[in-house]
């Protein structure tokens, strides 16, 4: 049913010259085209010489229009000319009209008469009572499309804001703890290298020392990703994540990024566990943004997995056309009624809220999955670890067709 529809008389030459001008609302029920037919046929009693136009309207498409006519009620029949304005509505909407329409009919000849004694007089009438025209009914509903637009517009920009404010505080926020790592390690050589206690320099031997570098340039790298986080936030025109898909070696990445991440592993003795089928078919992925994905969720499994515990890396050929990447840990789990909340915007669990982790970071993850036409979730229970997931498309050739 189109929003706006104007049934009118054969002898009316312009809509605005009709005298008597209806608007009818309706909305989708299947009775509303039953009704529309009966309006029009009781209509058809109407002496053709007075002329009449009829407007109907969608108030699900249009409720602007409904709010601007104060209706309460679906179907409604509201007479706009000549004044008064007058309003029928309820189920028997048609028994009402065919009650009314001799009183319509006797308006519309005390208004004829009125014009034909002075034209002028009943033209400027007509424009100080503001009739609702066809055309300026048409007109008021592509101003209120405009509106409506603009204001979509507006939050838009707004949420685009929002989220790069939140994401670049976030990311501000996690830098200082990578930061405070690499200032410990280069003040504790420092000062080994400046003191003269003997004792103090014995104890800065080059294990602790190679140690200590080792740490220093892990967070580096902990901190330059970081970055590359804010400037991209800082790129990106809105909320949605951008992939460049391509052919891609998921076991290859997986295997590459674990070796990395070596170093953070050592730092508190945790074991890492990786099940990479070699048999695993290509995925169509970005590599620079499923890599993002899996650092960090490792990111957060190194940090929530105590001294000595182990992590998992494992990949599986889910279904025909998708792979299931899995990295589970044995930390402190999270609550259920918290793992679908985990991947919002600003959302952290309450014992977190003092410290980096769990913050924009999955949120990020799963843009970038459903960037990918994937899924991501966590099964996890409380003080027996969390087992993080997310899948990505088999790669086919017929894509790049």
């Amino acid at each position: 049913m189109n929003p706006l529809h104007m049934e009118a008389s054969q002898d009316q030459i312009l809509a605005t010259e009709a005298p008597l001008q209806l608007v009818l609302f309706v909305d989708k029920r299947p009775s509303s085209n039953e009704r529309i037919r009966q309006i029009r046929n009781c209509l058809k009693e109407l002496s053709p010489e007075y002329g009449h136009t009829l407007q109907i309207v969608d108030v699900t498409e249009q409720p602007h229009l409904a709010e601007q006519f104060r209706l309460v009620a679906t179907p409604s029949l509201i007479k706009v000319h000549p004044v008064p304005r007058q309003t029928l509505a309820g189920s028997n909407l048609v028994a009402q009209l065919e009650n009314w329409l001799p009183r319509w009919q006797r308006s519309v000849e005390e208004y004829l008469s009125k014009a034909d004694r002075d034209p002028e007089a009943a033209k400027l009438a007509s424009a100080n009572e503001q009739i609702q025209s066809v055309t300026r009914t048409a007109e008021l509903i592509q101003l209120s499309d405009e509106i409506f637009r603009l204001q979509k517009e507006k939050e838009a920009m707004l949420a685009q804001l929002q989220f790069k404010d939140n994401l670049m505080a976030m990311l501000a926020h996690d830098l200082r703890n990578p930061l405070t790592a690499v200032s410990m390690a280069l003040e504790t050589l420092e000062m080994g290298n400046a003191t003269t206690d003997e004792e103090v320099r014995s104890r800065l031997n080059p294990k602790l020392i190679a140690q200590l570098l080792r740490h220093a340039r892990t967070q580096t790298k902990a901190i330059d990703r970081m970055i590359t986080d804010i400037l991209q936030a800082a790129k990106e025109r809105s909320a949605e994540i951008r992939i460049h898909p391509q052919e891609l070696d998921l076991v290859s990445l997986c295997a590459e990024i674990v070796d990395r991440l070596q170093d953070q592993f050592q730092v508190k003795s945790q074991q890492i566990c990786t099940d990479l089928p070699s048999d695993l078919p290509k995925v169509y992925a970005d590599p620079e943004r499923v890599q993002q994905v899996i650092i960090n969720l490792l990111d957060n499994a190194i940090k929530y997995t105590p001294e000595n515990g182990v992590i998992q890396v494992a990949t599986l050929h889910r279904t025909t056309q998708k792979v299931q990447v899995s990295i589970s840990d044995n930390g402190p789990g999270i609550p259920l009624e918290n793992q679908q909340r985990i991947f919002e915007d600003r959302f952290r669990l309450k014992r977190d809220e003092a410290k980096d982790g769990y913050g924009i970071g999955l949120a990020l993850c799963r843009r970038v999955v459903q960037a990918h036409y994937g899924q991501i979730w966590v099964d996890s229970q409380p003080n027996q670890g969390s087992n993080f997931h997310f899948t990505l498309p088999v790669f086919r050739n017929s894509l790049l067709t």
